[in-house]
């Protein structure tokens, strides 16, 4: 860890492409690993998950504000849900943010894989940082307040004093941990569906399903296809550092 000289420098340099990481099979094994720690376990994925819940319910406020929806508010709570109120005369609006929830935090997670590989992991971190900036003025209660200004203070510690080459191998981390919670979230969607059908009014695919009269089932797929080209999208530098006989793309 090194003290940065001017933090304001430090920070623009952040978003300059910067040598990319030599990762080896090793730290990639390590990367995984870390990822799935992050992601997997209910202790650490009781933290973790927040900042998943967070990157949701930034799709349904980008996708809304994107469409020309008046963007109410957006709430976070520590149970890992959350709310994004906007308001549109239009029905098709409305569902185009609806749908925009849970392929997000594949599509960031692994954008955050490519930046990580190709030399653009500070820039992906120091980009959080600003989109997590960006959406405290839309926030509407202590907790989301709480859990986004922790992850921008994170975020900032790891531009202002970690190597840029370590802060590739972080983003890497962060983008597989998103990915995988990506996936936990889709198959807790599904469960909501099979077994636990007194919490669908909380569910995006029934939204979905009363605001364009398309089956939750075509959502949730919809959902699925998206997150494993987000899987995919990811695996294609990641098989770089496997040996030829494993990749899947030469």
């Amino acid at each position: 860890m090194t003290m940065p000289g001017d933090p304001w420098d430090t920070l623009l340099a952040a978003f300059s492409r910067a040598d990319p990481p030599n990762v080896t099979l090793t730290e990639l094994a390590l990367a995984v690993m870390t990822a799935a720690a992050l992601s997997v376990p209910r202790r650490s994925w009781r933290y973790f998950g927040l900042l998943a819940t967070a990157t949701h319910e930034m799709g349904h406020a980008v996708a809304a504000v994107l469409s020309g929806q008046r963007l109410a508010g957006i709430r976070l709570l520590l149970d890992h849900s959350g709310t994004t109120t906007t308001y549109s005369r239009s029905r098709l609006a409305t569902a185009w943010s609806c749908f925009w929830g849970y392929p997000v935090p594949a599509l960031v997670g692994a954008a955050f894989v490519w930046c990580g590989f190709n030399g653009w992991g500070p820039a992906a971190i120091a980009g959080g940082a600003v989109a997590l900036a960006a959406s405290l003025v839309f926030l509407r209660n202590l907790a989301g307040v709480l859990i986004t200004s922790a992850a921008i203070a994170i975020t900032l510690a790891l531009i202002l004093f970690v190597p840029a080459a370590f802060v590739g191998h972080v983003a890497v981390i962060l983008g597989l941990a998103l990915l995988v919670a990506a996936v936990r979230d889709l198959i807790k969607l599904a469960h909501v569906h099979l077994r636990r059908r007194d919490r669908l009014a909380s569910s995006d695919a029934y939204l979905l399903w009363r605001a364009t009269s398309v089956p939750s089932g075509v959502w949730i797929l919809l959902f699925a296809a998206l997150v494993a080209g987000s899987w995919l999208w990811a695996w294609q530098p990641i098989s770089t550092v496997l040996p030829a006989e494993h990749r899947v793309f030469p």
